[in-house]
Parts: C-alpha cells; sequence; structure tokens
C-alpha cells in the first residue's frame, strides 16, 4: 500500500481493497477500477489498477488516478509531493507522451504524471517492479 492503495499485489488484493469495476481492455491485461479517491489528502479521483494477464494472474503493473473534468486536479498530489521533497525530472523534450517523473530515497514507487496528453490527464504510481515505463 502507499498513500492508502495498493501499488502491488494480486487481483485479490485488489479487490480487498476497493477495486471491483474490472473490465479486460485486451487479451493480455485487466483493469479494475474504484470511484471517489481520496489520493495525498487530495481528490476525489478516478483511480484503476492495471494488472497483468487477461485474469490480472500477473499481479499489478500500476495505479492511475485521473479526475472526470479537472485537467489539473492531479497537480494537487504534484504539489504534496513538491513540499514532502520528491526529486523530479521530465522525459522528453514537449512532443506528445511527456511525463514529469517523481521519486524519492526509499520510497518503493515512482509517480509520472501526463505533461502532454490526449483525453485524461493521469498520475500514474509505478512499482518498482514496473520497469517499462521511462525513468530519468
Amino acid at each position: 500500500m502507499f498513500g492508502g492503495l495498493p501499488v502491488r499485489g494480486s487481483i485479490a488484493d485488489a479487490r480487498a481493497a476497493g477495486f471491483t469495476d474490472c473490465v479486460q481492455p485486451d487479451w493480455d491485461s485487466l483493469r479494475c477500477r474504484r470511484h471517489k479517491v481520496v489520493f495525498q489528502g487530495a481528490g476525489p479521483y478516478e483511480a484503476a489498477v492495471d494488472l497483468v494477464g487477461h485474469d490480472g494472474g500477473g499481479g499489478f503493473d500500476q495505479l492511475i488516478l485521473w479526475h472526470g473534468q479537472d485537467q489539473y486536479a492531479v497537480y494537487k498530489i504534484t504539489d504534496v509531493l513538491d513540499r514532502q521533497g520528491w526529486k523530479n525530472c521530465s522525459t522528453g523534450d514537449g512532443e506528445r507522451g511527456d511525463q514529469i517523473v517523481y521519486s524519492h530515497a526509499g520510497v518503493p514507487v515512482r509517480m509520472s504524471m501526463d505533461l502532454s496528453y490526449w483525453g485524461k490527464r493521469r498520475l500514474r504510481v509505478l512499482p518498482a517492479s514496473n520497469t517499462r515505463e521511462r525513468r530519468c
């Protein structure tokens, strides 16, 4: 758990934490959602955990937070991270897909927020086991 939300575990852990609205967006993943989530004292947000495997059997890949109407709402979370001394850097050079990545020594997760985006701006909480996502 990080900030009261699961960031590692199984489909059973996701469901126990209230992530029960599950869909299979493609053959090799499962997304389970929870509504009205408060994180780092901000919210409410929509939240989802992405799990590896069509049945979620591969465990967590990432936790995603977003707001349905306010594209800037997730900045409330990054403001808290800044006050707590998290380091950040930006990926890319202003093109589509750029992220601001937050990390903190001794914390087993990093956070990545969309800078350029299509649709909903999201903040992702990535466990250390997720090595596919960009770092900087």
